[in-house]
């Protein structure tokens, strides 16, 4: 259990196993904990590292609004604060925006990419979760101190007394009108797509996003040929327990080797 100093935050992270680099990133107002039950299938066969995204878990948050960009910048000055030249990356929901731009903005940094349950735009999102965005104010930080999410950042983070700040940039986060449509077809990261089978994403753009990756555009052949992208849809999940799923780890390991 480490921190980096990357663009004017003490970025925590964490070390488990040995082997090739995956760089594992959280969902919003989660922490690196929230991947724990998955991290020792990953770490059997390789280095995997944990972050705490700014502002959550042990990372203190910095005068900075919360943005996929900016944090993106972090988890490259993480892999070279850590000697790294190339990592594969996971990362769900938040953290899986935060992996998609880390691709974009440092594309000789990602190798493979791993991105579960995101919009690339926030139309992508279906429009009741887009009207819960909208809802999310720093107001709902006392009442959300009910709940496992505050329980834990009161235990782990630096300064419990920041949760109002989390929650309110968190709904800043949440209504930006963010399209990153146009800079997709870059990205250069051999990439795969997971999503639940109910997930909070709607099914025509999670269409949309993999062709813009080249997925589904053509035939494969009878040779196996086919685009470097991957989907994967998992039944019987959502977007809120798609890393429970059985079926998580071994498609993403398989993707991964």
């Amino acid at each position: 259990m480490s921190y980096a100093d990357v663009n004017g935050l003490s970025l925590y992270y964490e070390e488990h196993g040995s082997g090739e680099p995956l760089v594992m990133l959280h969902g919003g107002i989660g922490a690196s904990e929230t991947l724990a039950p998955i991290v020792p299938a990953f770490a059997a066969d390789r280095r995997v590292i944990l972050v705490d995204l700014q502002g959550h878990g042990r990372t203190a948050d910095i005068d900075r609004p919360l943005r996929p960009a900016s944090m993106a910048d972090d988890i490259a000055g993480l892999a070279s604060h850590l000697g790294l030249e190339s990592i594969d990356l996971f990362g769900y929901s938040l953290g899986g925006e935060v992996a998609l731009r880390t691709a974009i903005q440092h594309p000789g940094l990602v190798r493979r990419l791993v991105l579960v349950s995101i919009a690339i735009r926030r139309d992508g999102n279906h429009p009741e979760v887009i009207a819960a965005f909208d809802l999310l104010t720093e107001a709902a930080a006392e009442p959300m101190k009910q709940s496992p999410l505050y329980a834990h950042y009161s235990r782990v983070a630096p300064r419990p007394e920041d949760w109002p700040g989390l929650i309110g940039k968190t709904g800043e986060l949440l209504r930006d009108e963010y399209d990153w449509t146009d800079e997709i077809p870059s990205v250069g990261a051999r990439t795969m797509l997971v999503y639940a089978d109910a997930d909070s994403i709607r099914p025509d753009h999670i269409v949309e996003f993999y062709g813009l990756l080249g997925g589904g555009l053509r035939d494969p052949g009878w040779d196996g040929s086919h685009p470097g992208a991957q989907l994967a849809i998992l039944p019987g999940a959502t977007h809120y327990d798609v890393l429970q799923s059985p079926l998580l780890v071994p498609t993403v390991a398989g993707f991964l080797r």
